[in-house]
């Protein structure tokens, strides 16, 4: 890649959007709670439930990101290891508050939760003992929100220690909780999946579903690193740490990640519909009536596949703002209908649109300017790039000599 930053390079004025997370949490807390008063409980605990799977993903996918940073000790994600450690602890606050809601109205979420459930256990609630009871449910809840909690703290903490020490020890801790965690991140999530978004039918299951959450995590996640970056560089000191492939490297993951979603999902399908057992086909057949069959065939199919995947093909388009940035606002809005296809025909069996849309995207405001309003906060309290990061100069394009200072004998590479 040529050393010439093909985006444009144009200064951001940030300052008429400062505001913007106090009035999505205005906004949204105040809609969120007329549609509680006015609505049901469980019309709220449901959009309550998509907000939050929505922000977790963006969370979880930059735990990920961050993770295969240290196991493959790449160089080109050195500039956005900060801003995604930053990211990853958003698991601990605000989101382990957050599902205090979803904890208390469990009942109106998950029917199997009621007594006169587990006193009279079905066929499909026996099979899934211990994980679909009272205890379990709770339990399987404290156990992966503390494990996504210590892993994304521990990782931040090392990765600020290193800021003040240099330590190899610090390298040594985070790679550490990086290869440990990566499979408990595969364990958890996937207990995550389950046990909030396919428990709302307990009779289906799907041994893919852990990783179709996955895949549309890190591949929402992603466009958010990138416009983050985008962001930074041209507000910030990070404007002579991030280079072109920092750019090209995230855009290049976000086409993987597209089509690596496109293939968990059709294969879940493809397995389902072919062995045609009804307790499991009937997942799909729910989503091929009113709406949800448009959802389905036309949102979901050309908008979260197909659009991304053609856009992204070209090299150049990875660099482009005019592509980029409105992709990632599609991204978003694609995440958005597929939480909707993977949730909402639990409560609305034949259609995506009624008034609980709105309490949808009451909640989601709240919960994007919770966010944030934190994760801002974090950019401001510590440095914004890792000061003593090992691959720095690397990242930088700089060649330091064997035995040298880089302080003192930087030279530009060629």
């Amino acid at each position: 890649m040529s050393d010439h930053n093909p985006l444009p390079t144009l200064e951001l004025d940030l300052s008429k959007w400062r505001s913007l997370p106090m009035q999505l949490i205005v906004v949204g807390g105040i809609g969120s709670v007329i549609g509680l008063a006015v609505g049901s409980a469980k019309q709220f605990a449901f959009s309550w439930l998509l907000a939050y799977m929505f922000c977790l993903s963006i969370a979880v996918g930059a735990w990920f990101l961050v993770m295969v940073h240290h196991l493959f000790d790449a160089s080109w994600s050195v500039p956005t290891r900060r801003y995604c450690e930053h990211l990853a602890c958003l698991l601990g606050f605000p989101l382990v508050p957050l599902f205090i809601p979803i904890a208390l109205l469990a009942k109106q979420l998950y029917p199997w939760l009621r007594p006169d459930h587990q006193a009279n256990p079905s066929h499909s609630l026996e099979s899934k003992y211990p994980l679909f009871t009272m205890p379990g449910y709770y339990i399987s809840v404290a156990v992966v929100l503390g494990i996504w909690w210590l892993y994304s703290n521990r990782l931040r903490y090392w990765s600020l220690r290193q800021d003040e020490t240099g330590s190899a020890e610090c390298t040594h801790k985070m790679r550490f909780y990086s290869a440990s965690g990566v499979v408990l991140f595969a364990l958890t999530v996937t207990l995550a999946a389950i046990a909030w978004m396919s428990g709302l039918m307990i009779e289906w299951y799907s041994t893919m579903y852990g990783v179709c959450y996955f895949a549309a995590s890190v591949w929402m996640t992603l466009p958010t690193v990138y416009v983050i970056a985008l962001i930074l560089q041209r507000t910030t000191v990070l404007r002579d740490l991030i280079k072109v492939k920092t750019y090209y490297m995230i855009g290049s993951l976000f086409l993987a990640f597209t089509v690596f979603w496109a293939y968990v999902n059709f294969a879940q399908y493809f397995i389902i519909w072919n062995a045609n057992m009804p307790e499991e086909t009937f997942w799909y057949n729910l989503r091929a009536v009113g709406t949800w069959d448009l959802v389905g065939k036309y949102v979901i199919i050309f908008g979260h596949f197909f659009i991304p995947f053609l856009m992204l093909l070209r090299i150049d388009f990875k660099l482009k703002l005019v592509t980029m940035l409105p992709l990632a606002a599609w991204a978003w809005l694609m995440h958005f209908f597929d939480l909707e296809f993977q949730i909402m025909p639990a409560l609305h069996t034949n259609s995506i649109l009624s008034w609980g849309l709105l309490l949808d995207v009451a909640s989601l405001m709240f919960f994007v300017g919770v966010m944030m309003k934190v994760f801002i906060a974090s950019l401001n309290k510590y440095p914004l790039y890792p000061q003593k990061d090992p691959r720095i100069a690397e990242a930088m394009d700089i060649y330091v000599p064997p035995h040298s200072d880089i302080a003192t004998a930087p030279h530009r590479a060629k």
